[in-house]
Parts: C-alpha cells; structure tokens; sequence
C-alpha cells in the first residue's frame, strides 16, 4: 500500500503502517460519504462509523470535517500527479506540450468522472476547504511546473508557472462548465476547451 501523502492539515502524520492505513480509510470513508450526502451533512461520526474506526482516530489526524476534506484535497492532487506522470512516462519524451497537455486534461476529466468524492472537493476549489485565502488552482499550477518543466526541457521559472496558471484557470472554468450541462461532462464544451488550450499554449510554449 502507498503511504499516505502528509497533508498539512493533519494534526498529527502517521509513523506506522497500522496508522497509514487507518488514515486511508477514513479518507476513502470522506470520499464516498461526499457523494453520497454532500459536504453540509458529511460529519467527522458519519466518517469514523464508515471507516470502522473510534472517532478518536479521526479526531488524532484531524480537528473537524473542514481539515479532513481539505486533506482529501492534498491526497486528490497527489493521485492526479501520480497518473500524469505515468501517463508522460508511457508517451515518451517526443510528445512535447501538447501530449502534456492532453495528459494534463485527460486525466482530470478521468478523475472527475470515477474518483470518489473528487466532484465536489477535486483540489480544494469547489467546497471551502482549507485555509480561506487557499487558492487551489495556484497549488495545482505549482505541481504542474515541477511535473513538466523536465519533460518539456523549460526551466521552472516564473513565465512557465504563469503560463501553467492561466491555462489551469481556463481549463478549470470550462470543464467545471461541461459538467454542469451535462453529468458526465459536455463533449462539445470540453472539446472547445481544449482547443483553447491549444491555441493558448501553442503562442505560449512553441
């Protein structure tokens, strides 16, 4: 089993691999409750019955419900990283920018149709989770600047993390957009972002 990433929300990081998976499981426990009763009805008690676990275990990692999500949050940005770089890794070094980008969208688009919980929390935009002047999309920026910048041969500099904001930005209106007209995301929607995307990070990047 993948440790846990140490989210900074946690009260308290798990040393052992008992307490790894304990954390696991209330996080998955979160996840599935969220989609089942939303963020205003989701309680810390709720998660510890789903989990199987004493509510003094959830309250070891974390204060209340705000601190679980948001390291759900954490947790969700680590997987997508995990399957961007797996996907990079598979397409090879020759794709430039634009497999980077198909990867890049592909795998949100995946993880927002089949990860638990992740409609409503994804990293952090959609319920107020974490610090309330958090700004998701900045940290999302920041991973995809250290993710790419090797794969694209840029140095991680400013105008690259700038670049990756605004298209993060972008892309995050649109797509949030696509799944508002249609439950799995619009096509055509989706389809007109990614052209945007394009046309943008073709001036940007080529």
């Amino acid at each position: 089993m993948k440790p846990v990433p140490h989210a900074t929300s946690l009260r308290r990081a798990p040393v052992q691999r008992r307490s790894a998976e304990r954390l696991t499981r209330i996080l998955d426990a979160c996840a599935d409750l969220l989609d089942e009763v939303g963020y205003d009805a989701l309680s810390t008690r709720a998660v510890a019955q789903r989990a199987a676990v004493p509510i003094g275990s959830v309250y070891r990692f974390f204060g209340n419900k705000r601190q679980m999500v948001d390291a759900l949050a954490q947790r969700n940005l680590e997987r997508y990283s995990e399957r961007v770089t797996q996907r990079l890794r598979q397409a090879g070094a020759d794709g430039g920018w634009r497999t980077a980008m198909d990867a890049v969208l592909d795998e949100y688009l995946e993880m927002k149709r089949t990860a638990p919980g992740f409609s409503l929390v994804d990293f952090g935009n959609q319920i107020p989770v974490g610090a309330r002047d958090a700004e998701p999309n900045h940290r999302v920026a920041d991973r995809l600047t250290e993710l790419l910048s090797g794969y694209l041969d840029r140095e991680p500099d400013e105008d690259l993390r700038r670049v990756f904001l605004i298209a993060v930005e972008t892309a995050d209106t649109l797509v949030h957009l696509a799944f508002r007209v249609a439950p799995e995301g619009d096509e055509r929607i989706i389809g007109e972002a990614r052209e945007m995307l394009r046309g943008y990070l073709a001036r940007a990047l080529d």
